[in-house]
């Protein structure tokens, strides 16, 4: 798994998975280039890199400007040369129920979660073809499991595991691998940002203790699939147990869901649901 030398640049870079993946790739020689909007906390994670021993630098990117973004990969290329892993690791979750959203809320989640994906495999791809290198798409368990209230996001990251499984069959035979990866609840403050993308300091993460899976722990299972160029892997236990129910039991599973699932939802969504019972009564 040695991947001395090698140029990975990771949007998302500044905190949960994308800093963990900076980090264990940093411990396996790797030249790290986190790309991310707050300077700050890109600052805090290449200092650990570095204080570790690791090389590592910081790029300011939104990956909704393709601008900022073909900036960002310019600047690597001025530092390094090459690109020879680009991950695609940024972005957020919209939540609710279909009747609160809008189409502006779905189309907000878009443009990170896909075209922002979108635009990060265009930026680097030319580098990409000239190192035979490694596409890497961070989907979900979302992406092939939906569940109530996340509609917006589940659709973001199904376009995400199809995107991945067609142009696999387009770049392999030009030397390049796709792989598409499916992390379930690892560790973050991913589900602590509001629709918006902004992170509420207040709010309590939803999932429970025993269930999240450390960032270190689903970032050195993801290096490990990245390595050996797999075309899709489902990250963390719970999440293949998810995926597998889904797809070998699917009638218990949706009877699961609807007993579980729909336990939690907001108080919003929970008012619009008893609302529209009262109507019909």
């Amino acid at each position: 798994m040695s991947f001395n030398n090698k140029v990975i640049f990771i949007t998302g870079g500044s905190a949960g998975i994308g800093a963990a993946l900076g980090v264990e790739f940093a411990k396996l020689g790797a030249r790290v280039a986190l790309a991310a909007r707050s300077q700050e906390r890109l600052d805090e994670v290449v200092s650990a890199i570095q204080t570790a021993g690791g090389e590592a630098m910081g790029v300011i990117c939104d990956v909704t400007s393709r601008d900022s973004l073909d900036q960002a990969v310019a600047e690597v290329i001025n530092e390094w040369g090459q690109i020879d892993v680009s991950i695609a690791n940024a972005g957020f979750g919209v939540s609710g129920y279909l009747q609160r959203l809008t189409t502006d809320d779905y189309r907000r989640q878009f443009d990170t979660n896909v075209y922002g994906l979108l635009d990060t495999i265009y930026a680097t791809l030319p580098h990409l073809l000239e190192t035979q290198g490694r596409i890497v798409l961070i989907s979900s368990v979302m992406g092939k499991v939906g569940r109530p209230a996340s509609s917006a996001y589940a659709m973001s990251k199904f376009a995400v595991t199809g995107l991945a499984e067609s142009i696999q069959y387009e770049l392999e035979e030009q030397g390049v691998s796709v792989s598409c990866l499916h992390p379930g609840l690892v560790e973050s403050n991913f589900r602590m940002t509001d629709n918006n993308s902004q992170f509420q300091e207040d709010k309590k993460d939803p999932a429970p203790d025993w269930i999240v899976v450390p960032t270190e722990v689903a970032a050195r299972e993801m290096i490990r699939a990245i390595a050996k160029r797999k075309r899709d892997v489902t990250i963390t236990g719970h999440g293949k147990i998810l995926v597998a129910a889904h797809r070998l039991i699917p009638k218990i599973f949706n009877i699961c869901m609807n007993k579980f699932g729909r336990g939690k939802v907001s108080k919003k969504d929970r008012a619009i649901i008893e609302a529209n019972k009262a109507k019909r009564n």
